[in-house]
């Protein structure tokens, strides 16, 4: 009897540890969502529905965009010789910080950026930058274009996380090689056989994308549209007012954000349960060919993105240390490594985003592994709305239930509160990196460690974590990228006392501080591809001697 609880014992233990400020982060921002003067404002506001729609028509555009761009990829590289490089690169794309990106996406495409240099006088005849605005311009689509760009790898990195299991990649490919004998083009047995099976799949990380793209600030801050912002904008501005009636306006925007989510959610739903997203993306594809088409695969669309990402960083690189550069001309007249200078000069800033990171990447990571492990399986399934909370919510209304925590805890301007709250937000990006690799892990090496007469911890410390050394590695490194991406988090949470690379980043985005901005954000791009490149270095494969092997019990 004692051995059949002990793992309810241990899953309650640990969804308790997760659950209680999870929940408790959720009721307050309830509470503070129960202002109806606040509603009444908010409804009465000239800005609310254009807003409103400005948020929608971004969000809206940019997931069906990138889901539609992710699903082509994977159906021309899905078991041909380039998936394995998509698998190594994805990591590295994934690395990158969204407002880092965005912050690079800028400086290529602002007014004065490269793209205009660079056609700049010979094709445009532009002697100085237009006054038209090419990223945050009044239609949103600078805030779409960076939006897609950094959703594809995340879409992806999720599609691979099922379909990289030995047991589905193995009985997908028997289906395909079915529909083909039976007459059916390859694209048309691609989408007719795998994607009623990988959509089900994505559900959950098209909805992380939906509801990030309706709810982000800081890429909206450096690349969205500004007259009317965003409404996640506003109610991030309404929430930082002293007056007590404006922050429960802004609360009351956080939650009609939420109910867009909301709505999302259901309209996923329900397309997934009348089979309406097959129909649409099967609709105008040849059902039957008469001879063998040529197989295509993704090997270009992986270097295109990998280029625009290369782009982008080459945007950041050169852009932290420049000195005087006029327009039109394409590089500098003066290179100087002040900027530099004066960011790593910032210890403290710094120190505190790699001890934040480090510290909640280690939180998250020892926590899922001790879920995954000990926790009985049918639990995960059930707990998922809840531990991927954080994915879903918008953000502006997740960090207003976390301050209401903090204060209620009286970790309010504490790095233990930041520390929480990091923790919380890397939680669910670890707990996906490690979902798929350990379901598919063979059960039958602990069965064969059982036999012979290994304990648990003997097999988990000597085989299973060995073996998966790799994903462990990567997941750290991924809940390392997301605390340092942390921008609402760190200065609602931490009330203004600690500086982060990405606040610091993000500030000064909208001053005109070029090269120090360019800096700052291309840290924040350092920081999680080191951690990446230290990962991939002790998940290499390992090497045995020969005598070892011979003799086991050396």
């Amino acid at each position: 009897m004692s051995r059949s609880l002990t793992p309810a014992l241990y899953g309650a233990v640990l969804l308790a540890l997760v659950g209680v400020p999870m929940v408790w982060s959720l009721w307050g921002a309830a509470v503070a969502g129960t202002d109806t003067a606040g509603w009444v404002r908010l409804s009465q506001d000239p800005q609310f529905w254009p807003s409103l729609g400005m948020s929608v028509g971004t969000a809206l555009t940019a997931t069906t965009l990138a889901l539609a761009a992710s699903a082509w990829i994977v159906s021309r590289s899905f078991g041909q010789t380039v998936w394995p490089r998509w698998a190594q690169r994805l990591p590295s794309l994934l690395a990158v910080p969204h407002a880092a990106f965005a912050i690079g996406f800028v400086a290529l495409l602002a007014p004065s950026g490269w793209v205009l240099r660079a056609l700049s006088p010979w094709a445009t005849g532009l002697q100085s930058p237009p006054a038209w605005a090419s990223t945050q311009d009044p239609w949103g689509v600078g805030l779409v274009a960076v939006l897609v760009l950094k959703e594809i790898p995340f879409l992806l990195w999720t599609a691979m996380a099922y379909l990289q299991q030995p047991d589905v990649a193995r009985r997908l490919q028997a289906e395909l090689r079915l529909a083909h004998t039976m007459g059916y083009a390859p694209h048309r047995a691609w989408w007719c056989v795998v994607w009623p099976q990988l959509m089900p799949r994505l559900a959950l990380p098209v909805l992380a994308v939906w509801a990030y793209g309706l709810t982000v600030v800081d890429m909206a801050l450096v690349a969205g549209p500004t007259s009317p912002p965003t409404l996640a904008v506003l109610a991030w501005q309404w929430l930082q007012d002293a007056a007590p009636e404006t922050q429960a306006q802004g609360a009351a925007a956080a939650w009609a954000l939420a109910g867009c989510v909301a709505l999302g959610a259901a309209l996923l739903w329900w397309g997934a349960r009348l089979s309406v997203w097959k129909r649409l993306w099967t609709a105008g594809v040849p059902a039957y060919h008469a001879q063998p088409t040529p197989t295509r695969t993704g090997a270009w669309q992986l270097h295109v993105l990998t280029a625009v990402y290369a782009v982008v960083l080459l945007a950041l690189a050169i852009g932290s240390v420049s000195g005087y550069w006029p327009f039109p001309s394409l590089w500098p007249h003066s290179l100087s490594t002040a900027a530099w200078a004066s960011v790593l000069g910032s210890a403290s800033t710094l120190g505190t985003t790699v001890a934040l990171a480090l510290v909640s990447a280690g939180t998250a990571l020892v926590w899922a592994v001790l879920w995954l492990e000990f926790a009985p399986p049918a639990w995960h399934q059930r707990a998922q709305p809840l531990l991927f909370m954080p994915l879903v919510l918008p953000a502006v209304l997740w960090v207003l239930g976390l301050h209401r925590l903090a204060l209620a805890w009286d970790w309010d301007a504490q790095a233990s509160g930041l520390w929480l709250a990091h923790s919380l937000a890397s939680l669910p990006y670890v707990v996906l990196a490690l979902a798929g690799p350990y379901a598919g892990f063979d059960a039958r090496l602990g069965q064969l460690s059982a036999t012979l007469g290994r304990s648990r911890w003997a097999y988990l410390s000597q085989v299973k974590w060995p073996l998966l050394k790799a994903t462990l590695a990567s997941a750290f490194a991924i809940g390392f990228a997301v605390s340092v991406a942390q921008y609402l988090p760190t200065l609602y949470v931490g009330a203004g006392r600690f500086s982060t690379v990405s606040t610091e980043a993000v500030n000064l985005a909208a001053g005109g501080q070029r090269s120090l901005t360019a800096a700052y954000a291309g840290l924040q791009w350092v920081l999680p591809v080191a951690l990446f490149t230290v990962a991939h270095w002790l998940g290499r494969a390992r090497t045995f001697r020969t005598n070892a092997m011979a003799n086991p019990a050396q």
